[in-house]
């Protein structure tokens, strides 16, 4: 087959995609009910277990088996299930399969260098292994070793070309800027695509990328496509809703945020229903979203994972730069992610400390990506320490890129460009 070239040398979290470390030959369960196919393979895996209990293949398969269960429902009360499966394989043989599992399984819980380490050391027993560079990508990418990542994901791509690997690649061109070659290789995930999930995924991908540009009617079509193949996906409906705030359907945003939450309280989606409700004069509600997000983030913490940017995140929303400096910093001295650079960088200018955030918002952005986001937090710390060109500069390109970036910050770009002018 012809090679496949990554441009220059790829989310989040492409995270959602490490739930594809099922390995088919290892499962020792047959295909599932449409009804409930998770549940019915968990199901038919233990039963498996309890009849043939020194199957190592059989308890790899159940720990991949909860872990997707975990990414679907957002439970992470199931890692510690899945953790126990895995190294109950490895206990019967040293194995790849159990090795990726705890590699994606390092990936959920945020410890991107332990899943590093896993997917090397799968790959030792099996070099040829899609699976394990399927983890390792994400890690590499999470860690930000964007060279790394990026030959990581060649060789996936040498080694099994499909959904996940150009997915992967298509995520490395994104965060180099790379926006239509990145497109161009998530249509092609798509083309490869069965499962009506995997469908709804590369869709969202594509929605996701056509609202970055601010194409709407593009956005919502993708996100329609989505959700016809899974009424479920979370993505998709997050992606309506903000297509509908930008439309100016407030009623409908709200009520797609408020199934959402109720379906899958993760802090990110419980912090964007937040400030959409105190966009929309309800500051009590948009309290009790913030309330709800910290007790899913020591859920999370609770069953092994660590997210010092949701931390981040939430310090923000509350009001409290301090703790939001303390948490990014915290996450950026384990991972030099562009999101980690640009969330520390606005935390750093929310505490007033502009002349420290200025190189991590210029860092944020020079590995080639440039959202309409990092544009905004770059424009305004310049702004605040009189660059009034740059800033202008900035800003301008926020506005160019997505105006309807954020329901908060793209009116304030505009009233700041107003005042420059």
């Amino acid at each position: 087959m012809r090679r496949i070239v990554v441009c220059l040398a790829l989310v989040a979290a492409l995270l959602t995609v490490a739930a594809l470390v099922t390995r088919p030959h290892a499962d020792p369960v047959s295909a599932a009910p449409a009804a409930d196919p998770l549940t019915t393979r968990v199901a038919r895996a233990q039963q498996h277990l309890r009849d043939v209990p020194g199957d190592w293949s059989g308890w790899a398969a159940l720990g991949a088996a909860y872990l997707e269960q975990a990414r679907v429902t957002s439970d992470p009360a199931l890692y510690p299930r899945a953790e126990q499966a895995a190294r109950k394989s490895l206990s019967l043989r040293r194995n790849g399969d159990a090795l990726v599992v705890l590699g994606a399984l390092a990936n959920a819980r945020h410890d991107f260098a332990t899943a590093r380490d896993q997917a090397t050391a799968a790959l030792r027993l099996e070099p040829g292994d899609g699976d394990a560079y399927g983890v390792l990508v994400d890690a590499l990418t999470q860690l930000g070793d964007a060279t790394g990542a990026t030959d990581a994901v060649q060789h996936m791509l040498d080694t099994r070309p499909g959904l996940a690997a150009y997915a992967r690649a298509s995520y490395d061109l994104e965060l180099r800027g790379k926006l239509d070659p990145a497109e161009a290789l998530m249509r092609r995930a798509l083309a490869d695509a069965v499962d009506p999930h995997d469908a709804a995924f590369c869709h969202t991908q594509l929605g996701d990328l056509a609202f970055g540009r601010g194409d709407l009617r593009s956005a919502a079509d993708e996100y329609a496509f989505a959700l016809a193949a899974d009424p479920a996906a979370p993505a998709a409906q997050r992606g309506r809703a903000r297509v509908r705030f930008a439309q100016g359907d407030v009623a409908g945003a709200l009520a797609d945020f408020a199934d959402l939450t109720a379906r899958l309280p993760g802090p990110g989606y419980l912090i964007e229903y937040a400030e959409l409700l105190n966009l929309a004069d309800r500051p009590a509600e948009a309290a009790e979203q913030l309330t709800l997000a910290t007790a899913a983030q020591q859920l999370f913490t609770a069953n092994g994972g660590r997210d010092d940017l949701a931390t981040a995140a939430l310090a923000l929303a509350s009001g409290d730069p301090a703790a939001a400096v303390k948490a990014a910093r915290a996450e950026w001295s384990r991972r030099h992610h562009p999101d980690v650079a640009d969330t520390l960088a606005w935390s750093l200018h929310a505490a007033g400390r502009d002349a420290e955030a200025l190189p991590l918002a210029e860092q944020a952005v020079a590995g080639g990506a440039h959202p309409a986001t990092y544009a905004y937090h770059l424009g305004v710390i310049e702004l605040s320490l009189g660059r009034t060109a740059a800033a202008r500069t900035e800003l301008t390109r926020a506005l160019a890129t997505n105006p309807y970036f954020s329901p908060i910050d793209a009116p304030n770009a505009r009233r700041a460009l107003g005042g420059l002018r």
